[in-house]
C-alpha cells in the first residue's frame, strides 16, 4: 500500500483508527495484513505503517481526532456533515482534531483545535441540511 491508496481506503471506509482493535477497520491491521498483537512497531511492517499513518494524517481531507475509544481516529471528509449535524451525540473532546507537530527541540507536540472551530462553514451548511435520521445512518457502525 501506499500514500495514494492509503487515502482512498480511509475514503472508502468513511472512519478507520490508525491501530487499535475496536468496531471499525485499522490501518496498521490492514498494512500489516494480520491481526497485531502488542506496539505495531515491533511488526515488520511498522515503518510502513508509521509512513502511510503520516501521510493520511497530513491530509486536508481527513479529519484526525480520538472520537473510536479514544484512539487516533481517521474521519473522511465525505463524514464530515453527518458527522457535525449528530455531533451532539458525542463528548466535544472527542470531536476535537488533533496534530502532532515536533518543537525545534525535537519534541513532539499535540495541537488540539476544539470543535467545532475546525469544521469548514460549507461542511456546516450541508449538515444543517441533513436530517438526524440520515445523518445517524451514515454512522451507524459507531454503535
Amino acid at each position: 500500500m501506499n500514500a495514494k491508496q492509503a487515502l482512498a481506503w480511509v475514503k472508502k471506509c468513511g472512519i478507520s483508527v490508525e491501530s487499535a482493535r475496536t468496531t471499525v477497520p485499522s490501518l496498521a491491521q490492514v498494512v500489516a495484513g494480520e491481526p497485531l498483537r502488542g506496539n505495531w512497531w515491533a511488526h515488520p511492517k511498522g515503518d510502513n505503517i508509521f509512513l502511510l499513518s503520516r501521510a493520511i494524517r497530513s491530509s486536508p481531507d481527513v479529519l484526525v481526532c480520538r472520537l473510536v475509544a479514544g484512539k487516533i481516529t481517521y474521519i473522511h471528509r465525505r463524514l464530515w456533515p453527518a458527522l457535525v449535524r449528530v455531533a451532539g451525540r458525542f463528548s466535544k473532546h472527542k470531536l476535537a482534531a488533533v496534530k502532532e507537530t515536533h518543537t525545534p527541540a525535537g519534541k513532539h507536540k499535540l495541537l488540539v483545535t476544539p470543535f467545532p472551530e475546525w469544521v469548514p462553514k460549507e461542511v456546516i451548511g450541508i449538515a444543517q441540511k441533513l436530517n438526524e435520521k440520515e445523518a445517524a445512518s451514515q454512522l451507524a457502525f459507531l454503535r
